[in-house]
This record gives C-alpha cells, structure tokens and sequence, in this order.
C-alpha cells in the first residue's frame, strides 16, 4: 500500500461522506431486510443453522447494493482516464479495495450487533471461529467485490450484470462462510472447522491474487 493508493482511498472516503450513496444504500437494505425477516418470524424460533443462513444473505445482498460503484462512479464522472494517466493500475485497485474493505467491515459489524441483539438463536459459543469466519468471510467479500465492479464499469447493463457475475463468484465463499458461522455457534473447535477455514483462506488468496493480474487488462480495456 503506497501513498497514491492511500490518496485514493482518502478520495473516496471522503467523496461518500459528501454523498453518502453507498452507506445510505447498505443501511436501508439493513434496515429492511432485518424488519422483514423479524416479521416473517413473528414469535416463531428458528434454528441456528437458518440464522447463520440469514446472516450471510443479508451481508450477501448489502454488499450487492453497495459496493458496485466503486468503479462506476470513476466511469460516470470522466475521472477514469485520469486515474489511468497518474496511478498504476495496482494501485488503484489497491486504493478501492481499502476503501470497500473498510466499508464492509464497518457495515457488517452493525449487521452482527443487531443480529446479537435482535435474534435468540445468534449465540456463539466458540469467539475465535466467528472472528475468523467474519473477517475471512468479509475480505473475500470486498475482493471479490472490488474486481466485479470494474468489470462491469466498463458493460452497457451496469445494474443487471453486477448480481449476474457476483452470485457464481461469490456463492462459495459464502456458503462456506455459513458453514463456519453455524460451527461456531455449535462450539466446534479449530481443527474440526480446518477444512471449511482452508476453503475461505485459500478462496481470499486466489481472488487476491487473480485480482492484480487481471486488473491491469480490466481497467484499460
């Protein structure tokens, strides 16, 4: 992470303190899907195993309407060739991948608080596992992202194609990170869960890596 990356990351943090698009957008999603899910239940106790399910499609969906103008902003604004002219394109990436970072680790911890709060079966009974499943579960989530949204700054169909290529790339890594949330509410320890913890790791890895190579041909196509 070099100083132009970090310029950049500053840019668009403070370009959506000024608009708010994206954290209007992630929190009324929130705010809606949390309402309806605790509708729909009424008094009704759910499972563990659907309300680790149920947490996982909620960040799934908030990242879908959030997290897809990193790049199309650039594009609607005629800042794009700019960014290519001063900044290499890892670095770029690297500045809009801290940004979405930070973003989904800020909103998915409001998501978790109120699922705690709000949800009988959200009781974990093994810490470690759930900080390990979130924070693997959340980077995988913002790499992925982060790349997606470059590839569709530069379609016609931005709205339609985002969900289209997310939900194949992204499904792995969240049923595994369902899998991981579940066994950390049944109290399972490490080594049982090294499996499903190798899955995610190996999943951020190769999406971190492929994401640089690829970037490069994606952002001057």
């Amino acid at each position: 992470m070099n100083a132009k990356a970090y310029a950049l990351y500053l840019k668009d943090f403070r370009s959506e303190i000024r608009t708010r698009y994206a954290v209007n957008s992630l929190a009324m999603f929130v705010l809606v899907a949390t309402s309806v899910i605790l509708f729909s239940i009424g008094n009704e106790t759910i499972t563990q195993s659907l309300t680790a399910g149920l947490f996982w499609v909620v960040i799934f969906f908030s990242a879908m309407s959030g997290l897809s103008r990193a790049f199309v902003s650039e594009e609607e604004r005629g800042t794009s060739l700019t960014l290519q002219l001063i900044a290499a394109p890892s670095t770029i990436f690297s500045g809009k991948l801290l940004f979405n970072i930070v973003l989904v680790f800020c909103m998915n911890i409001v998501i978790t608080l109120l699922y705690s709060a709000l949800f009988d079966g959200f009781v974990i009974k093994n810490l470690a596992l759930f900080i390990a499943a979130f924070f693997f579960g959340n980077a995988g989530l913002a790499i992925a992202s982060t790349i997606i949204a470059a590839i569709i700054s530069k379609a016609g169909a931005k709205g339609t194609l985002y969900p289209v290529l997310s939900f194949p790339i992204l499904l792995p890594l969240i049923l595994t990170s369902v899998q991981l949330t579940l066994m950390s509410f049944e109290g399972a320890s490490f080594i049982e869960a090294k499996f499903e913890l190798a899955i995610i790791i190996c999943y951020d890895v190769i999406m971190l890596t492929a994401s640089y190579l690829l970037f490069d041909f994606v952002w001057k196509d």
